[in-house]
Order: C-alpha cells, then sequence, then structure tokens
C-alpha cells in the first residue's frame, strides 16, 4: 500500500468517485455533490485558508486501486481555543474494510499535524464551518444524510476506537412528522411571552432579506460565540451563508423574534435539499441543474431541516424559544403544508438548553455522529468538550 499527495485532476478523481464504489450497495447514501466536497479545497472559495492549511491524500493498494482518503488541515483560529494543547483536524476519511489502511491513513495525518505543532486531533471534522461533514455517523444507518451531513458504515467507528480516538462530543439529529402535537410547556411559554407586546415573531420575507446577514451575525455572536470553541461569526461569513442559502430558501422556514425591533431569537431551517440532490448522482452540471429545477418546481421534497437556533442570553429563560415554536407550528400545521418530516441537526449534547428545546417539540435521537480527539500524548488526561450553560 502507498499514500499519494492528492495534486493532480486524477488524483482529485480518485479522492470523488472511492466512496461511489465503496457505497454502490448502500440504498441509503446521497452522493454529495462533487462542487461541495471540492469547494472545501479550494483556496479561492473556502475562506479557513486565510488562517489555514490543510492537505489530502489517497491511498492504493499493489494493485493500483485506490482504496482509502483522508484529510488533514490546521485552523489557527480553533487550534487553542477550549483547547488544553494545539489541535488540528482530520476528515474525509473514507476506506475498504482494513484495519491496516485506515491506521495508515491516521497515521499520516498525526505525522503531518505533528510538525505543524499539534498535539492532538479531532474528527473526522470539516476544514471550515462546524455545520457540514462533521462527525461520525455511529446510529442511524437505516436514514438518508442530510445534506453536507456525514454518512459513513457501522466499521468506521470500530477503526476509530481502536486508534485511540475517543468521543470528544456527540452531535444528535432529532426527527418527527411535521404534524403531530407539540408539548403544553411551549404553549405556556408562547402565552408568557405574549403579555409583553415588545416581543414579535415572525418568518423573514424575502424583499427583506438584504437585512439576514446582519441579523444571523448578531443572534449568533451574542447567543454562540466566545462558548468554548466556538468562534465569531464574522460579516463576511454571515454574507457567504446566506448566499449559500438563497437557491434553496423558502423564506417561511426563517424565523427570527425581535424585541424593540432587536433579533433575540432566530430558528432557522431549510428544505433539505439532499431529497433533490440524490437524483443528480453528484453533478450540478447543466443537466444536474435542470433537474433541481424541475424537482423544486414539482415539490418533491417534502422534508426540512434545522439549522441554526439561538437565543441572545439576557432573553434566555423568558420563553421566546416557545412563543417561536408555536409561530412555526402554527404556519406548517395549519396554512402551509409543504413538508411531512422535520429534523434538527448538529445538536451538541454538551448543550443540555438545545436538547430541551428538541425534546419539548417531541422528537426522538434518529441519528448520532460522534466528533472523536485523538490525544498524541496518551498519558495526558483525556477530556470531553465542556457543557454549557
Amino acid at each position: 500500500m502507498n499514500l499519494t499527495q492528492v495534486t493532480t485532476p486524477e488524483h482529485i478523481r480518485e479522492f470523488l468517485h472511492l466512496p461511489v464504489r465503496l457505497y454502490k450497495n448502500v440504498p441509503q447514501l446521497i452522493r454529495p455533490l462533487d462542487k461541495d466536497i471540492e469547494a472545501v479545497f479550494d483556496t479561492q472559495k473556502n475562506k479557513a485558508f486565510k488562517h489555514g492549511e490543510c492537505i489530502r491524500w489517497i491511498l492504493k493498494d499493489n494493485q493500483n486501486q485506490t482504496i482509502g482518503r483522508v484529510a488533514a488541515f490546521v485552523n489557527q483560529r480553533t487550534v487553542n481555543k477550549g483547547n488544553e494543547q494545539p489541535t488540528g483536524g482530520m476528515g474525509f476519511f473514507e476506506c475498504i474494510e482494513n484495519k491496516e489502511a485506515a491506521f495508515m491513513l491516521f497515521d499520516q495525518c498525526k505525522k503531518w499535524l505533528q510538525e505543524k505543532g499539534m498535539q492532538a486531533m479531532d474528527g473526522p471534522i470539516n476544514f471550515g464551518e462546524r455545520d457540514r461533514w462533521w462527525g461520525l455517523l455511529i446510529e442511524g444507518y437505516e436514514k438518508q444524510p442530510n445534506y453536507q451531513c456525514n454518512y459513513n458504515p457501522p466499521y468506521y467507528k470500530d477503526f476509530f476506537e481502536a486508534y485511540g480516538f475517543k468521543v470528544y462530543f456527540y452531535q444528535l439529529t432529532f426527527g418527527r412528522k411535521i404534524m403531530g402535537p407539540l408539548t403544553e410547556r411551549l404553549q405556556e411559554k408562547a402565552d408568557l411571552v405574549a403579555k409583553d407586546p415588545n416581543y414579535t415573531f415572525r418568518y423573514l420575507r424575502k424583499s427583506e432579506f438584504s437585512k439576514l446577514p446582519g441579523l444571523i451575525q448578531s443572534v449568533y455572536n451574542r447567543a454562540w460565540a466566545n462558548r468554548g470553541e466556538i468562534p465569531e461569526m464574522t460579516e463576511t461569513q454571515a454574507k457567504h451563508i446566506v448566499k449559500q442559502m438563497k437557491p434553496i430558501v423558502d423564506e417561511k422556514l426563517l424565523w427570527f423574534g425581535f424585541y424593540k425591533d432587536d433579533p433575540v431569537i432566530f430558528f432557522l431551517s431549510l428544505p433539505e435539499v439532499n431529497q433533490i440532490f440524490k437524483h443528480l448522482n453528484g453533478k450540478l452540471d447543466w443537466l444536474g441543474k435542470l433537474k433541481f429545477v424541475w424537482h423544486k418546481w414539482r415539490g418533491t421534497n417534502r422534508k426540512a431541516f434545522g439549522g441554526l437556533f439561538g437565543v441572545v442570553p439576557e432573553h434566555q429563560g423568558k420563553g421566546v424559544d416557545g412563543a417561536i415554536i408555536m409561530a412555526f407550528r402554527k404556519l406548517m400545521q395549519e396554512d402551509y403544508r409543504q413538508y411531512d418530516d422535520y429534523e434538527l441537526n448538529w445538536i451538541g449534547d454538551f448543550n443540555p438548553k438545545m436538547i430541551r428545546v428538541a425534546e419539548q417539540i417531541n422528537t426522538e435521537v434518529v441519528k448520532r455522529h460522534a466528533t472523536y480527539r485523538k490525544l498524541f500524548d496518551e498519558t495526558k488526561e483525556f477530556k470531553r468538550m465542556p457543557i454549557i450553560g
């Protein structure tokens, strides 16, 4: 077996096509768009290159067949944030069911990261935003993956844990049918908030989309940034998120709560476009774009997913979470019957408040991903991601 750094168009094709071969008999897999994977490694498209670097390899057997792939990266914005040791990352791991091959890929990442001064590596994670390509699927193999979410066979878990990776945190995906009851507690919260006329809750109309980056940035940074390892969202990042959302956005899924016109909570969802992309076989060329437009027009997708939820600290515990969810419920169950299923993506087990919100809307865990951490000095004490208040 031999490792080759990905540097040529042929290497890139092998990197992209390996999962197609590995999962050819797995009906649940929805092939990611090639352009989405390649955007991670494009210095012009991935803003993480401004403060980091990455490298990737393919692994070939003695018959020159590609049997594995992996990437390693250092993001200087998160190397030390919330960590007791400089920590890099690895991801985009795919491998045949061969422990020796898997360990060769892990060893290569470890060696490269050590040369960069790292003392640990997290994986499988993304070189960039945490809401995509993050975590190893360990439960929910029977479910189709959501857009830009990892799907992998069960034996990957054995590889990671045998190598010495330990669970740093779990990411939970909660799911439910759109129709169906919610808890009485949510209605109680909504009734409490309704007594204060300074609060309003509504979806953001397309005519207001120019305000969307600023609204997202304002709530996100007050609700999430500066907690543990979560970096602050820049204006550029907020605009980039909105730009990515625009082709698929449904205005009725973008909800904000305001207190005297100040945004204090968001509940942002999107159509689950993998339900359309599964018809494209990874290609968003001219034919793929035609298929996408056709399926979007036909309303093929009947599933939505929650992308971002946050409440600024000054308004936590006042019932605004219940109020915004009940407003969303009324629209989805009574007036706008576009979706049958709903999933809440990427809820860390370090976030008990968000878990309680998910449980209040009568969901259940339908998928579980694990973000692993490998300490290079195994004599050091391993610590999990701290619980946030």
